[in-house]
């Protein structure tokens, strides 16, 4: 992915500023157009979702009222026909005593029950069960108890109010609604209460959902016990489609479904495809009228939408990417001659200033601002070069100078070494220890071949100069030095503690006293190497010292300042902060009267080592 990433940077680093203005572009229009687009196409879609599982509802609530409707003549049909009360009290009696009373019951009470059979389309057969042993089973409305199954039903029917409608009737019910009604229990021989059955075809009873075969929904009649037994016209456009998952799709649907939710849409997914659908519980037939709708089918409409977005997007881009392309080449025609006159300063050519064509008084565009600056650069280089010669030139004549003082400083040494020896001559050894003294400080002054010098070197350039300003001022300061012999060649910034021994014989002496000077080396954690210098001498007052306190802990980098002795304790630590970083450079502490103590602290490690 990084990779990726890396080449993509790369790419676009090294495109030309037309292609990013191009990609500019695209991103701020292009992009928000599409986002706008595809919002308003989502949004059309939730509509359309929405009007659609209102037109579902609304479809299954139709066929719910249909559907009750042909109950109520279904269930009038069955109050009517048990009005014929003589007919129904016939067929519970002794058929087998009389047959001439079986030949009225024919022309008259059978004939009228006969009528109310054929007068009602929908009825396809009405038919009584009589636990009756005289009973004869003349005609098709009559029967045997014994030819009713299952036996027990009754009880069943008992135990609902006495009637109950199956979308699939007991016997022969594969095509056929049947509703079953509790007659009476007419005593005597009979054991079992009489049941009227009325069957009506499917055809007839879901006339209106049968008849269906186009549409965005599929309706269906299912049973609330039984998940595979539901009615449905198999050549809906849907059914055709949905083929063999037609059943998986249903049996999907079914499990879903709750008598008492059924104002919220079902969603369904069967195989790869997502199915809605909405529903309404028939609780005398215990089942669901159901609509299904595929959400494939639903939005087909707005799929095709997002041909005509992307159409219209790519139209659109085409259309920018004419307009930016000679938008930006008349804009960026003047910046070729900036990058051809960079070519040739490229090449050395440091007169070839870009003509910009502007009067005195015009400013121009940003471009002509870049290149009125780029000839001003140019004019600028020319000048820096022409400085970078002019100090060569002084550097060179500093060499010189730097060889005649040489001369002279040899001339001073050679004229030292003859007074010393004169003075051994005459046995006169202060003097001559005291021009080996002077001997070795000009030495170590006047010769600066680096920066830093070995911690020795130091050291005993300051022995040098204590001896030195005894001998001259007769004073009796007593240097002496505690450090681990590994530290003595550790290079350190020339010159550092030169101005704190200097501090201490100027301002640390009191009058006819001697002052003793320890110098104090060690390392702590590995990383610090602290020089501390200690004084008994007169110490430093308290608002001197809390002034130097303050400054020593300054901000390094405001100007240095040299004071009038020469380098001060302030210039010395901010030259150390400044080379070698924050944890470094000078800390003093002082009693008066009593002591002071001046401590430097530098990098351990040689190679972080800097001079001045």
């Amino acid at each position: 992915m990084m990779v990726l990433l890396n080449k993509m940077r790369k790419i676009y680093r090294n495109s030309r500023i037309t292609q990013k203005l191009f990609l500019a572009f695209s991103i701020l229009i292009a992009v928000p157009a599409i986002i706008v687009s595809f919002l308003f196409i989502r949004i059309q879609e939730n509509q359309l979702y929405k009007d659609a599982m209102a037109n579902g509802s609304s479809h299954v609530t139709k066929i719910n009222e249909k559907l009750r409707s042909k109950m109520n003549i279904i269930e009038n049909a069955s109050s009517t026909a048990l009005t014929q009360k003589a007919f129904i009290d016939y067929i519970h009696s002794n058929m087998r005593s009389d047959g001439l009373g079986l030949v009225k019951f024919r022309q008259n009470q059978y004939e009228q029950m006969h009528n109310i059979i054929q007068s009602n389309e929908m009825i396809s057969q009405l038919s009584f069960y009589v636990d009756n042993p005289n009973l004869h089973e003349i005609w098709p409305e009559i029967y045997q108890y014994d030819r009713f199954s299952p036996q027990d039903y009754w009880e069943t029917l008992r135990d609902v109010g006495g009637s109950d409608y199956r979308i699939f009737a007991l016997q022969d019910g594969e095509h056929t609604l049947s509703y079953y009604r509790l007659v009476r229990l007419q005593g005597g021989q009979q054991k079992r209460p009489t049941i009227m059955e009325i069957r009506t075809s499917h055809r007839a009873f879901f006339s209106d959902l049968l008849e269906e075969t186009e549409g965005d929904f599929f309706s269906v009649v299912m049973e609330g016990t039984s998940p595979s037994r539901y009615v449905y016209n198999p050549q809906h456009a849907f059914a055709q489609t949905a083929g063999e998952n037609l059943d998986d799709i249903l049996a999907s649907v079914h499990r879903y479904l709750d008598p008492l939710d059924q104002d919220n849409p079902i969603q369904v997914k069967a195989g790869d495809h997502l199915y809605y659908a909405v529903y309404r519980y028939i609780s005398p037939l215990d089942a669901y009228v159901v609509d299904i709708a595929s959400h494939q089918a639903l939005m087909e409409g707005p799929r095709s939408w997002y041909v005509l977005v992307v159409t219209i997007t790519l139209c659109v881009l085409l259309l920018m990417m004419v307009l930016v392309s000679q938008m930006t080449h008349r804009l960026f025609r003047r910046l070729d001659s900036v990058l051809s006159s960079m070519r040739q300063v490229r090449k050395g050519q440091l007169d070839a200033k870009i003509d910009t064509g502007l009067e005195a008084d015009e400013t121009g565009d940003e471009i002509d601002e870049v290149a009125v600056t780029y000839n001003k650069m140019l004019d600028e280089i020319q000048g820096l070069m022409t400085q970078v010669v002019d100090k060569q030139l002084i550097a060179k004549n500093a060499q010189l100078h730097s060889l005649h003082s040489q001369i002279n400083s040899h001339f001073l040494y050679n004229a030292l070494e003859a007074i010393r020896m004169k003075a051994e001559v005459q046995q006169q050894a202060a003097i001559a220890d005291a021009v080996v003294s002077l001997g070795a400080l000009l030495r170590y002054s006047m010769k600066w071949n680096g920066d830093t010098v070995a911690l020795r070197e130091e050291l005993d350039n300051i022995q040098s100069y204590v001896q030195f300003i005894n001998f001259m001022e007769g004073s009796s300061f007593a240097l002496t030095a505690e450090f681990p012999q590994e530290v003595l060649r550790y290079a350190i910034p020339k010159m550092c503690m030169q101005p704190i021994v200097e501090n201490i014989i100027h301002h640390a002496a009191p009058q006819r006293k001697k002052v003793r000077i320890q110098i104090t080396v060690w390392v702590e954690q590995n990383h610090l190497l602290f020089i501390e210098i200690f004084d008994d001498g007169i110490g430093v007052d308290p608002e001197t010292l809390a002034a130097l306190q303050a400054a020593l802990k300054g901000d390094s980098d405001t100007p240095i300042v040299a004071s009038k002795n020469g380098l001060g304790l302030e210039n010395v630590h901010k030259r150390l902060q400044l080379h070698y970083g924050k944890d470094c450079g000078l800390w003093i502490d002082s009693v008066q009267g009593s002591y002071t103590c001046v401590t430097i602290r530098l990098p351990w490690e040689n190679v972080n080592l800097g001079g001045w």
